[in-house]
């Protein structure tokens, strides 16, 4: 059990960190509507197209996205939708978190203003 834990642990670890770059994040939520190649990408994101492909290969390390072969260019998909659940998810969560620290600026202001 411990070892299935810790097997667990990591793999959770390692999508962290494919979450952990905001151009990364861009890309997944980009690849929600329908796969994209990495031109698609770059001039939506509006990246060079090395910096999306170094992106990309951390998300594949991660098995995050898919890339499948189309003729010459390669189209790039979420492996599972639930990651932008996953991320939607976060995103409340810091919504929350800024609307209270927004009430509590608002208040320590209402106190100076006073």
């Amino acid at each position: 059990m411990t070892d299935l834990r810790a097997e667990i642990n990591k793999l959770h670890a390692s999508i962290c960190s494919g979450l952990a770059d905001p151009t990364r994040i861009l890309i997944l939520y980009t690849l929600h509507d329908h796969p994209h190649n990495v031109s698609e990408l770059s001039e939506s994101l509006e990246l060079p197209q090395p910096t999306v492909s170094r992106h990309l290969k951390v998300l594949r390390e991660r098995q995050m996205v898919l890339a499948e072969r189309d003729g010459q260019s390669v189209n790039y998909s979420l492996s599972d939708s639930r990651i932008i659940e996953a991320m939607d998810l976060l995103r409340a969560v810091l919504a929350s978190r800024l609307q209270g620290q927004g009430e509590l600026a608002d208040s320590v202001i209402q106190e100076i203003s006073a």
